[in-house]
């Protein structure tokens, strides 16, 4: 089975520090469909995104913090945490 995560705290962070998922997406070097589907489990981040995305020029999170954006699974609708 594979795992699928919430990345609804990212995308909060997205539109907090870049305004929109298009300038994340062009900051990363990667189309608007490839972040999509990054955003929507199909495609995984890859270590040199994660990297260049907790920079400080880009969305500026603590290295500690990194679970909590790129890693927190989804629950299903009859799972428990």
């Amino acid at each position: 089975m594979r795992r699928e995560y919430d990345y609804s705290k990212l995308r909060g962070r997205i539109i907090e520090k870049l305004g929109n998922c298009k300038n994340y997406a062009t900051i990363l070097g990667i189309s608007d469909t490839a972040l999509y589907n990054k955003l929507n489990n199909k495609v995984p981040f890859n270590q040199d995104e994660i990297l260049k995305s907790i920079s400080k020029d880009v969305l500026d999170i603590d290295s500690s913090e990194v679970c909590n954006y790129f890693f927190t699974q989804k629950v299903g609708k009859n799972q428990t945490k």
